[in-house]
């Protein structure tokens, strides 16, 4: 499974994305940008509020009905010539693919974006069996021509600034014109045309699928997924269990959710929707389609105090929010998923031996609850997460653990509480300038690194109030 990305230690990630300099003026910008579009859509629809509620309540009811609405799709699927595989882990999803792939002699895949694409690792998978893939989406063929992941899960290149682009299309593909967006754009249209026209199979995630229909449905701005859909005669559609709603009714609130929560639109440049394979007399269109709906760990998340976790869309409104996102960018999270949503989800999918410190990556601040469109209690969630780490799973450091059994035994004795105290300023005093901690031992030195930290006061709030007392009684 590919969900983890990345090398070296969290620590280490964490270190540099904070000293790439262009990354955070970039990350900052967009957060900005998106957010100010969110809130302006969300100003503008009026009763903001009322549709998250409904938001919530279209996916609480489709989760805890799962199971009629899979069923559901995979009839209405088959009854419109397509075929449904339903895949427990990532390997057998890869192996699926890969066997159709194989069956159709497929040479060229075109992808458009999917993030559970992503997670599963597909584009290697078919890459070892000689079959080229090419992502079609803008952002993520930047990404694949540089062999880099992305760090965010609606603009993935977003780390990326256009010189770095430029030289990758010079160095990648011949590119000799400027810098400028509007050139590399129509140069990187005129190399994706070619791929779209010459490719054997369409590969595409999934927004939302439409169980009552059997419809499967994509949120695009640049036309990338209606491409791989119609041209290619063979088409496969990979998506989470829970990217599903009942009918077309949900499918119209989520998307309307969706497009405001992500980047501020009233609606998304194409809303496509496709169902099963091409009929007689239709001129575009597969003629043989595949739905690879996949597990992956999702059931093991059903019915647990996380489902809510589920109800995630991939708007990405709680990274757009985020002030820990802001400060290190989306690969210090490890993971195709950054974020608060990143680390809820991640630990819960590829446990959390591998994870244990995205959790921790929060102020706990609770913004990305507040903008969530389907209220998921992400900083809640977070906090659970923690609990379990430590006294679950019993991965606390062992420095946390004995710095927390002596502050309980420190902090239930009353004659070390006051002894401390008064040794506390002159104990800090190599640290002490102008009166605030600088670079402080132990586990106050990353916090004041960042910074300041207040030194302790020459006289302690008991001396003080003891004092003042007797001098008020003396009165």
């Amino acid at each position: 499974m590919s969900i983890r990305i990345g090398k070296g230690s969290f620590d280490n990630r964490v270190q540099k994305g904070i000293e790439n300099d262009f990354m955070l003026t970039s990350v900052a910008s967009a957060q900005t940008r998106f957010r100010n579009g969110r809130e302006n859509a969300a100003e503008e629809l009026g009763n903001w509020e009322d549709w998250r509620s409904l938001g919530e309540e279209i996916r609480t009811h489709t989760l805890q009905h799962l199971d009629f609405y899979l069923q559901q799709l995979s009839d209405q699927v088959s009854k419109r010539g397509g075929q449904v595989f339903f895949a427990e882990t990532a390997q057998e999803a890869n192996d699926y693919i890969t066997a159709v792939v194989k069956r159709k002699n497929g040479k060229k895949v075109v992808k458009s974006k999917s993030m559970v694409t992503e997670e599963i690792g597909l584009n290697k998978a078919l890459q070892d069996i000689g079959t080229e893939v090419v992502e079609t989406d803008l952002g993520e063929w930047i990404l694949q021509l540089d062999g880099d992941a992305p760090s965010h899960i609606v603009t993935p290149a977003l780390h990326l600034n256009r010189d770095q682009i430029r030289s990758t299309f010079a160095e990648k593909r011949g590119y000799d014109k400027s810098n400028t967006p509007e050139e590399l754009a129509l140069f990187a249209r005129e190399q994706l045309r070619k791929d779209f026209l010459s490719a054997d199979i369409g590969i595409t995630g999934c927004n939302f699928a439409v169980a009552e229909s059997g419809a499967v449905t994509f949120v695009t701005n640049e036309g990338n997924a209606r491409l791989s859909t119609s041209l290619p005669d063979t088409q496969i559609t990979v998506m989470g269990m829970e990217r599903i709603v009942p009918t077309w009714e949900e499918l119209d609130v989520l998307v309307s959710l969706l497009t405001r929560a992500a980047v501020g639109q009233k609606l998304t440049s194409y809303v496509t929707a496709i169902t099963g394979t091409r009929l007689a007399g239709e001129i575009d269109g597969p003629e043989e389609f595949h739905l690879v709906i996949v597990d992956n760990g999702r059931s093991k998340i059903l019915g647990s105090e996380f489902q809510s976790a589920l109800h995630c869309i991939r708007c990405a409104a709680c990274i757009n929010v985020c002030p820990v996102y802001r400060h290190i960018g989306g690969h210090a999270y490890g993971s195709i998923y950054p974020g608060p949503i990143g680390a809820v989800l991640t630990p819960l999918l590829d446990g959390y031996e591998k994870h244990k410190e995205l959790p921790y990556a929060s102020t706990l601040c609770a913004a990305c609850t507040d903008v969530c469109p389907v209220k998921i209690p992400l900083h809640e969630q977070l906090i659970r997460h923690r609990q379990i780490i430590v006294e679950q799973e019993q991965m606390a450091p062992m420095a946390e653990k004995l710095a927390m059994t002596g502050f309980v035994k420190w902090s239930t004795s009353p004659a070390a509480y006051i002894f401390s105290t008064k040794l506390a300023r002159t104990a800090l005093k190599p640290w002490t300038k102008d009166e605030k901690l600088s670079k402080g031992p132990g586990p106050l030195k990353d916090w004041t690194a960042m910074r300041d930290f207040p030194a302790p006061s020459q006289q302690s709030f008991r001396s003080w109030f003891k004092e003042n007392r007797k001098g008020d009684q003396s009165k």
